[in-house]
């Protein structure tokens, strides 16, 4: 188990498990940046959007996780603070994106997004259930944690923002669900932005001690 050597040891992702569980976790999150995608131009909703964008960006940065495992610290906490960056700029663009469209006159199509949101529900609880274990990892192993479980967060919002696009007949449901994801990106972002600092400066302190 993760984090059994010690409460100072983090699991750093050198594990054949989490590994194999980690290429599960990027061919599901891949295939539903497609349909949800697709989905979200069809339905105009800005928050089906904003979370097949937080597939994508989940898919490329567990590429980047499988990438470092076992690589210096000083590799794999740049690559938790890519992570944190690009999580950063979706979310300033969901953000942006959501500013724009209430400008924008359009209702989104609710049964598209209950029905989407559902199955992405779906597929991060199963890539949550993969990798819960794992969440006290690193600061690259526990990025990957973090993405899952504002995926899960997100569709549960999405499916609120359905019912309320269908229950009031308008699309600000949809655009206040999109901000908040924006706001769960940047939260999350500056967390791993922040330990990946920290562990760097561990490393950095005991070269000098």
């Amino acid at each position: 188990m993760p984090g059994c050597c010690g409460n100072d040891a983090k699991f750093d992702g050198m594990s054949d498990v989490y590994k194999r569980r980690l290429w599960i976790v990027i061919a599901l999150n891949a295939t539903m940046f497609a349909v949800e995608m697709t989905a979200g131009q069809l339905a105009k909703s800005e928050a089906l959007k904003a979370d097949a964008l937080d597939f994508l960006g989940d898919a490329l940065t567990y590429g980047i996780s499988l990438a470092v495992i076992g690589a210096s610290i000083r590799a794999r906490t740049n690559a938790a603070l890519a992570k944190g960056i690009s999580l950063f700029l979706m979310g300033a663009w969901v953000f942006g994106s959501t500013v724009y469209r209430v400008f924008y006159v359009g209702v989104p199509e609710a049964e598209i997004m209950g029905i989407i949101g559902a199955l992405a529900l779906a597929t991060n609880l199963a890539s949550v259930f993969l990798i819960v274990s794992y969440k006290d990892g690193d600061a690259n192993v526990r990025s990957v944690w973090l993405c899952s479980r504002n995926d899960a967060i997100g569709n549960v919002a999405v499916m609120i923002a359905a019912l309320g696009v269908w229950g009031m007949a308008s699309g600000w449901p949809d655009l206040i669900v999109a901000a908040i994801m924006a706001s769960l990106f940047l939260s999350s972002s500056f967390q791993i932005i922040r330990q990946a600092l920290a562990e760097r400066r561990e490393v950095v302190d005991h070269q000098h001690a």
